[in-house]
């Protein structure tokens, strides 16, 4: 589980990442990357119930997310935001795909130490 220090929680810093952030979109998930001016990376991920009706669906994915980004904290550039946008098609990958998309965005990104 990220700690509290790690993650966004606040409308503003949302919407600070969709005006300024740099993106990166697959047909599975959107990333956005913002500086923070705080010495953390934080993340942030929006499901929408679009996605899945049920919560167990939409609150598993966001475990498998915090954890692949957990493992990767510390190789990660400090100081960014990061908003994880996820879309439907994502269901049909299981972890392994999950962690190689994602992995694969924060080195497009240049998110990596």
């Amino acid at each position: 589980m990220l700690n509290k220090s790690n993650r966004i929680n606040k409308d503003k810093d949302f919407d600070r990442a969709f005006k300024t952030g740099q993106s990166f979109y697959t047909k599975d998930f959107g990333l956005k990357a913002v500086d923070n001016g705080v010495d953390k990376i934080r993340l942030g991920i929006l499901i929408s119930t679009k996605v899945s009706k049920k919560a167990v669906v939409r609150n598993k994915l966001k475990r498998q997310i915090k954890e692949i980004v957990q493992t990767e904290l510390p190789a990660l550039k400090p100081g960014k935001d990061l908003v994880l946008i996820i879309f439907s098609q994502i269901l049909d990958k299981n972890f392994g795909e999950i962690k190689s998309l994602i992995i694969s965005a924060l080195k497009k990104l240049k998110l990596y130490i």
